[in-house]
């Protein structure tokens, strides 16, 4: 556990993991006909599919891009760790409000779609719908803006371990050759 507390990159992988496990059960889940009646064409879906590809894909993808900056420029860490738990930080928090945002928002959907009075007519219109989900919304918006920011300190970082830091140099004992 230590070794996870003190290193960000192994954090993002596991973290990875998590929303991969989340994916992979919320998927076959939403194939459920009582549940798919609720979820389809709502932004229920459009959390699953974002947590998968956010949660999932984009937290493998910039861990590999911590992992293989330093070894391909020769460099022996990234240039700031700091900014490396800020980014991890900032897209988890992120990537939870934007996908429960839209979890939240698709069954208020789903089940706002299903109300109707007692002559068979829907209850809430179009506009209801759109209104009831505006909070949601400004949840989804802030949730995005904090894996933005998270993927800007990444770049940032990135650029300052390519230009800045100095190469890694090993020394050989001096009985040792280069073939050894």
């Amino acid at each position: 556990w230590d070794k996870l507390r003190t290193d960000p990159v192994l954090r993002m992988f596991v973290i990875s993991l998590g929303f991969y496990g989340m994916s992979t059960f919320e998927g076959p889940m939403m194939s459920i006909r009582a549940v798919n009646s609720l979820s389809h064409y709502t932004d229920w879906t459009i959390g699953h599919v974002h947590s998968g590809a956010l949660g999932w894909n984009g937290m493998i993808t910039f861990g590999a891009l911590y992992f293989l900056t330093p070894k391909l420029w020769g460099r022996e860490k990234m240039h700031s760790m700091s900014a490396i738990n800020w980014h991890f930080w900032l897209a988890t928090i992120g990537i939870v409000l934007y996908a429960a945002s839209m979890w939240v928002t698709g069954i208020m959907e789903g089940l706002m779609w299903r109300e109707v009075d007692d002559q068979g007519f829907l209850v809430n219109s179009f506009a209801d719908t759109v209104a009831a989900k505006f909070p949601m919304y400004v949840v989804r918006g802030m949730g995005g803006v904090l894996y933005l920011t998270g993927g800007l300190i990444m770049v940032w970082n990135m650029w300052m371990t390519i230009r800045g830091a100095k190469p890694v140099t090993t020394a050989l004992p001096s009985n040792a050759t280069p073939a050894e």
